[in-house]
């Protein structure tokens, strides 16, 4: 045992409960590291062959919306919209919504993009704050554009209104922020073309972190992996979560989150379960999981798909003040949307998302910080009470250690052997040393970030707080 002889029965069943919750979440790690491979080869081998450019000229490729909330997002902006208006697809339009920003990005629009005013019929089917005003572009070239100006509400409050904007069948909202490869809409959109007997309702592709990477005319030019180790980490995050984690859980079926980054939607279904929820800063999360629940509940068949593809990329934060005020937004999502639905929980009525997915985010996502501070507290008190073991302690220490390291690991080379976005060798060598570092490091932030999180949910937090953008690389 890790304690001494004379520790009573109450230390022992700690113990054996810490060891327990540590086998439990390390092996479900595992398992789905081996579903995301399965899942990823198969991928991988059913779509090498395909020519998305019959796609691009097909009349039955479905005709998408993108619907982009900007926040305070004058450093990147106009990088972006170029990014969106220039993707590879036709029946697309793009609805940049305003949401009552107070640094220079309405007049950098304007400017840009020769916006004017325009009466645009809107059908609000969603409740939202007030639109100040609707612009299109006097520029042939940007014909596909659409800008909405209109008094803050929050992110969820500003996609309500694309919502309520949209003309076509599927939305797709995408944080402004974010760049896309130039065929993200050719594979985005697929899925909805290939389902045979369950309706698609919504799919979502990988998130890539851009930060030290070059953008021309709206293009991802050149990759490189950052130089600062905070957003550096973040690339091996991210590779973690979606190679991974989600590939798992869409092979599954059980997908409950598709990021606000980069996600499409079924507008009728996303409609008929109320819109995005200003409830929440989660919105994300809550939809899709409301969009599930009205399915099953309406014993209506349906599927989330996944597309394991490096779609998008975004800016992460590089100081620790932001990414603070993020990760605890993630964990106040993250409790908001599984206390509006706990009916769901360990219900056999919504089948694996109730017996499996639910559970699983509630277990390994949103208690899992509270146990580990816990754990770290009570061993701290035990080692001033004189009850460790100390050789085994170090042992189980570098366990947890190397399960840690040996993890990145695997999600290091499945990117090394699928889509090698980094062929740099020195970025290789970077986020091996990440691995080693990330334990030491980013764990901790992370903990403290989302007990952040606790203690804002309790304190009755509201909104998603400021988030500074530094802007990409140009050339």
């Amino acid at each position: 045992m890790i304690f001494n002889s004379e520790t009573t029965w109450f230390i022992d069943v700690y113990i054996l409960l810490i060891l327990g919750y540590a086998v439990l979440i390390m092996s479900s790690y595992l398992i789905l590291a081996y579903l995301s491979t399965k899942a990823l080869r198969s991928y991988l081998k059913k779509n090498s062959f395909v020519d998305y450019e019959v796609l691009l000229t097909s009349e039955f490729a479905p005709k998408l919306s993108l619907i982009a909330p900007a926040y305070n997002e004058g450093f990147t902006i106009e990088e972006n919209v170029k990014s969106l208006l220039s993707l590879n697809y036709n029946n697309y339009e793009v609805i940049v919504v305003n949401d009552g920003s107070k640094d220079n990005s309405m007049e950098i629009l304007i400017n840009t993009y020769n916006l004017v005013l325009t009466e645009l019929a809107v059908d609000s089917k969603i409740e939202t704050k007030k639109v100040r005003g609707i612009y299109t572009s006097g520029n042939a070239a940007f014909k596909k554009l659409i800008v909405v100006d209109k008094e803050n509400g929050g992110k969820a409050d500003a996609l309500n209104v694309g919502l309520n904007i949209a003309q076509n069948p599927y939305v797709v909202c995408i944080d402004v922020d974010c760049i896309l490869d130039k065929d993200s809409l050719l594979k985005l959109a697929k899925p909805f073309l290939e389902s045979y007997g369950k309706r698609i309702i919504a799919t979502g592709g990988v998130v890539r972190i851009a930060n030290q990477c070059v953008i021309r005319n709206g293009r991802l030019v050149e990759i490189n992996i950052p130089d600062a180790i905070l957003p550096r980490i973040q690339v091996l995050e991210y590779l973690r979560a979606f190679l991974l984690g989600r590939m798992a859980w869409g092979r599954l079926d059980g997908l409950l989150l598709i990021s606000g980054a980069f996600g499409a939607f079924d507008k009728e279904i996303a409609l008929l379960a109320g819109g995005y929820s200003t409830k929440t800063v989660g919105e994300d999360m809550e939809l899709v999981v409301r969009m599930r629940r009205y399915m099953v509940e309406n014993k209506l068949p349906y599927s989330v798909s996944y597309i394991p593809d490096p779609l998008c990329w975004t800016e992460a934060p590089e100081d620790f003040k932001i990414f603070k005020k993020q990760r605890s937004r993630w964990m106040r999502g993250t409790i908001e949307t599984l206390t509006l639905h706990k009916k769901m929980f360990l219900n056999p009525k919504y089948k694996l998302l109730g017996m499996l997915s639910i559970p699983y985010w509630t277990f390994f996502e949103f208690l899992a910080p509270a146990i580990e501070f816990t754990g770290l507290i009570i061993t701290l008190l035990f080692i001033f009470l004189g009850f460790i073991n100390w050789h085994f302690f170090f042992l189980l220490v570098l366990f947890v250690y190397t399960f840690a390291v040996f993890f990145s690991v695997i999600a290091l080379f499945s990117e090394e052997f699928t889509y090698h976005k980094y062929p740099k060798k020195a970025d290789f060598f970077k986020l091996l040393l990440a691995a080693f570092i990330e334990p030491l490091y980013f764990h901790p932030l992370t903990v403290y970030a989302a007990l952040v999180g606790y203690k804002e949910k309790i304190m009755g937090t509201k909104g998603w707080g400021e988030m500074t953008r530094k802007g990409f690389n140009k050339k």
